[in-house]
């Protein structure tokens, strides 16, 4: 039960749901006509809290700016929609508020509840007595001036320094055939005659003059040969240079946009 300081206290607090969620802020408090207790409280809900929940306020707690009702969020956003005749339920829309939560309704005569056309008290607002809430106030979040500040996100394109890639400078051997021509030279073996004459007579004579002989020559050639030699060719080092390129970057940004419920004239 809601004591009196807190009743004077609860229009603009924000309505949270059993679970902590929030629900909005509180519009209108109603009082029972003869008892002077708080029974109902309206919630602001719906886009920029343009509707209004009705919710019973018998076990509801109040701290600070916090006031908790024993009820899930969706239960309270989806309450029948009341018409108020004046600041007051009439008894028909009380006994259908109490059932939709579930919550039994008895009738006192004379006493308590009053009859059909009264229902509940008036509306209280933060005097107890005016049956509407603050005009103009933050119903999502804390309170702050008449305006709403549109933001929206940009994308921002930069560079940033990474690691690529690793190159490594190897030397390794693998072995081919190479080919050359080179010319080699051979002695062959030739027999010459010449007849015997006044100027070869002596040398012809020189000797038996029937015989058998020998003689013999060694016969030279060259061999092709291959050996290799090693020999510097080259030198070979790695180095790095900067080439530019274009690269296209995408990402997604958030706008807030804001728009409007109702007759409202634009300028």
């Amino acid at each position: 039960m809601l004591t009196d300081t807190q009743t004077r206290e609860i229009i603009g607090a924000t309505a949270y749901d059993s679970s902590g969620d929030k629900i909005g802020k509180v519009g209108q408090l109603f009082l029972d006509d003869e008892t002077g207790q708080p029974e109902f409280i309206t919630v602001n809900t719906g886009l920029f809290g343009t509707s209004e929940s009705f919710v019973p306020v018998e076990d509801a707690t109040f701290d600070g700016d916090r006031l908790t009702v024993p009820f899930a969020k969706d239960k309270v956003k989806d309450a029948p929609k009341v018409d108020l005749d004046g600041n007051h339920l009439d008894r028909e829309d009380e006994r259908r508020l109490y059932e939709y939560y579930g919550r039994s309704y008895q009738e006192w005569e004379g006493s308590g509840r009053s009859d059909l056309g009264s229902g509940l008290g008036s509306g209280v607002g933060s005097d107890l007595g005016s049956g509407v809430g603050r005009e103009g106030g933050d119903l999502s979040g804390p309170e702050t001036d008449n305006a709403m500040t549109r933001s929206e996100e940009h994308l921002e394109a930069g560079t940033v320094d990474q690691e690529a890639g690793r190159v490594r400078l190897r030397k390794y051997v693998t072995s081919e055939t190479e080919q050359q021509t080179v010319p080699v030279r051979k002695e062959q073996a030739v027999v010459e005659r010449e007849p015997v004459t006044g100027s070869n007579l002596d040398q012809a004579l020189d000797g038996p003059e029937i015989s058998e002989e020998e003689h013999e020559v060694v016969l030279h050639e060259e061999r092709a040969v291959a050996d290799t030699v090693a020999e510097p060719v080259e030198r070979v080092r790695l180095g790095t240079e900067t080439v530019t390129e274009q690269e296209t970057v995408s990402g997604e940004v958030r706008k807030e946009h804001i728009e409007t419920e109702g007759d409202v004239k634009n300028r």
